[in-house]
């Protein structure tokens, strides 16, 4: 019909259309955290396992008499130092994986995350944040990264779609079960000072 214009495309979205948020709870998973899914850190347990090596020669460098032993032995010195750094290292940064892999799945965006099953994409996010606690700035790049992909700042979130939102339901059923606890208790005091009172006068 002239004037109506082409028929809309049902295939062309609206350029003002919303898109819809995922809404993630703020009380955050509730779950234990899922088995961790990495091996051990490879590259410090090989820096581990070449540095006992070289201490193994060194040590029997050390054994001999004169100047070459002598070198030998403060060789074998820093050496020793190295390994107990290194190894001091590798159990602290196991220790603080395990910490903040917890941490993680007890957030609201690790509801999704479990959803989408990114088990081990969070995995490789606490290693490099851990890397980088401990100083390493290439690893600390990385993490910068992965946070952006997993909505761990509020940026990442309203890119994801993501939103955080309380359950008022929830609170509201625990706002009143306190009232109804401050109130309970208010009535067990009075019935109480009314006993006490009554007491008095009875004397």
């Amino acid at each position: 019909m002239a004037g109506m214009g082409p028929p809309p495309n049902p295939n062309r979205r609206r350029r003002n259309a919303t898109v819809a948020m995922t809404k993630l709870p703020a009380g955050g998973r509730q779950d234990p955290p899922p088995d961790w899914p990495l091996p051990p850190d490879v590259r410090a347990e090989t820096l581990l396992r070449m540095l006992n090596d070289q201490i193994d020669a060194a040590a029997l460098d050390a054994q001999g008499t004169g100047r070459a032993a002598r070198a030998a032995e403060r060789k074998l010195l820093g050496l020793r130092e190295r390994a107990e750094v290194l190894a001091a290292e590798i159990e602290a940064a196991a220790e603080q994986e395990a910490a903040l892999w917890r941490e993680l799945w007890a957030t609201p965006q690790a509801v999704a995350w479990e959803r989408l099953r990114w088990t081990r994409e969070v995995a490789q996010y606490v290693r490099w944040k851990v890397r980088a606690e401990q100083g390493d700035l290439d690893a600390a790049k990385e993490a910068r990264q992965l946070a952006d992909r997993l909505g761990l700042n509020p940026l990442a979130l309203l890119r994801l779609r993501w939103e955080i939102t309380t359950d008022e339901v929830g609170e509201r059923r625990h706002d009143q079960a306190q009232t109804k606890s401050s109130a309970g208790s208010a009535a067990a005091r009075r019935r109480g000072l009314k006993a006490v009172d009554g007491g008095a006068t009875g004397s």
